[in-house]
């Protein structure tokens, strides 16, 4: 019987974990899309085409999925329910957690995903860069809100809060790729957390947990 060239029916969110999955381990640029198609079920080009459009477009949507679930760990930088020195420490230690986990490719995909691209690809890096200054402006709003709050003193050094936070952040994703475990990460986010508690407006004695 011949062929109808109708495209083989797959599981659309599985394909679509695969891809993330890919796409974290070795950035865009390095996956070609005959390792997306492999990947993602052996599905054919006619399927992948009519599910996703294109590679690029792919990204983006899996880019999506990975905000709306491992990168949630960034979700307490604007609970305003949390002290913002609570936000920014737990942001931090969910982060360091999630990027060393084993159930998954190390660091994070939002810093590793595509930070070397071609000039053709400047679109792709550019939607990770938007998200990157998304964190930067987490901490600042947190920065400010203690400023407001009178928990921080407005200072110089107060003012590059911010940029050391997520400098820190985002130097996770070297660390984790390098090995360095959540223990030793840990641990540095509690020296960091102390620069804050330095620079903290005091009022008697203030204790926070470790």
């Amino acid at each position: 019987m011949a062929r109808t060239g109708r495209p083989r029916e797959f599981d659309r969110d599985q394909a679509l974990d695969a891809a993330l999955t890919l796409f974290w381990e070795q950035g865009y640029e390095p996956t070609s899309l005959n390792q997306l198609k492999a990947h993602m079920g052996n599905i054919s080009p006619a399927s992948f085409y009519a599910a996703f459009g294109s590679k690029e477009a792919l990204f983006r949507e899996v880019v999506q999925r990975y905000l709306e679930t491992y990168g949630q760990v960034m979700a307490p930088l604007w609970d305003q329910t949390l002290s913002p020195r609570d936000a920014i420490e737990s942001t931090l230690r969910g982060s360091a957690r999630m990027q060393t986990s084993r159930t998954h490719p190390a660091g994070c995909m939002i810093v590793l995903g595509a930070c070397n691209c071609s000039p053709e690809n400047q679109p792709v890096q550019t939607l990770l860069e938007t998200e990157r200054a998304r964190s930067r402006s987490g901490f600042a709003a947190c920065v400010k809100r203690a400023i407001a709050n009178e928990e921080l003193a407005a200072s110089p050094a107060t003012e590059t809060l911010p940029t050391l936070f997520a400098t820190f952040l985002h130097g996770l994703s070297c660390e984790a790729r390098d090995g360095n475990r959540a223990k030793q990460l840990d641990a540095a986010i509690t020296t960091l957390m102390q620069l804050w508690d330095s620079l903290a407006i005091q009022r008697g004695q203030v204790s926070h947990s470790p």
